[in-house]
């Protein structure tokens, strides 16, 4: 395995390594960083996981750049966030000589937690916990894995539920069993399909099969995130792979019921003509 930063963050994680060091906290990149970087996609964000307090972590690396970024709190999820700009960017690039094009890099700080759910809700009632129950409570597989930021055993990678062969087997899959990862977060469904969709991985056939067992949960997600879900596949390279996943999985047929009814071909004067459906993917690819 080898993950190559870019001169810039390579420069952003040696901070976060002096800062995690000095409060003595065990620190790590996790999640969509680490899958992109593994799958030579650029990424403009990153979320950092310590064992520990997150805010003072975030607090103690922005005091490291100069001039000092803005920090943005989220004290009811415990979550910091540092949105690094050109001029920050800038003063990284003297120190580690390189052109930089990069309009922004985020970071997201957060204590390492375990989440348990209602029926009725996807917002998870959060305590803290070991980095392996953060990994735990992750949507899937390829996105559970993490590299230390310390510098004892820096870019060390932490792989419980192998993510790692996952990745290379462009397999989506989730860590724990299914139906409690969709039952619990319900847009994790629309995930699995926008991620299938802009990565060209296949979905594992119990996660897939457990999708069209828990459709109709997602009828307690908002519509605003289901949008959102929906643009990201419209925005991939071949859209209709999601569409199709959709329909087969029973989740269109609640979200956009109008698309679902030009299924089927039609028939005039008793000669079969093309399934609206299937030609709609087909103009919207």
């Amino acid at each position: 395995m080898h993950i190559e930063c870019s001169t810039l963050e390579s420069a952003i994680f040696k901070k976060i390594t002096f800062a995690a060091d000095a409060l003595q906290m065990p620190c790590y990149v996790i999640g969509g960083f680490v899958r992109d970087k593994l799958l030579g996609r650029a990424s403009k964000d990153a979320d950092i996981v310590c064992l520990g307090d997150g805010i003072l972590l975030a607090e103690t690396v922005a005091d490291l750049f100069n001039p000092k970024p803005q920090i943005n709190f989220f004290k009811n999820f415990g979550t910091a966030q540092i949105k690094l700009y050109h001029q920050q960017l800038h003063s990284l690039s003297q120190e580690s000589p390189s052109s930089v094009n990069e309009q922004y890099f985020e970071m997201e700080f957060v204590g390492a937690r375990k989440e348990s759910y209602v029926e009725t809700s996807r917002k998870p009632f959060v305590q803290s916990g070991t980095l392996e129950e953060d990994q735990n409570r992750r949507d899937f597989t390829i996105n559970t894995l993490a590299l230390s930021l310390n510098k004892q055993n820096y870019f060390s990678l932490i792989d419980p539920f192998n993510g790692l062969a996952h990745l290379q087997q462009q397999l989506i899959k989730t860590p724990l069993q299914p139906s409690l990862t969709f039952s619990d977060d319900p847009l994790r469904m629309m995930r699995a399909i926008r991620f299938a969709t802009q990565l060209h991985f296949d979905i594992e056939d119990d996660t897939f099969d457990a999708i069209k067992e828990n459709a109709g949960r997602i009828k307690i997600v908002s519509g605003e995130r289901i949008a959102d879900e929906l643009n990201k596949i419209v925005l991939a390279k071949k859209p209709s792979i999601g569409f199709d996943l959709l329909y087969r999985a029973g989740l269109l047929q609640i979200i956009f019921p109008q698309m679902v009814a030009l299924a089927g071909a039609e028939y005039i004067d008793g000669k079969g003509h093309k399934d609206n459906f299937y030609h709609t993917l087909q103009v919207l690819d």
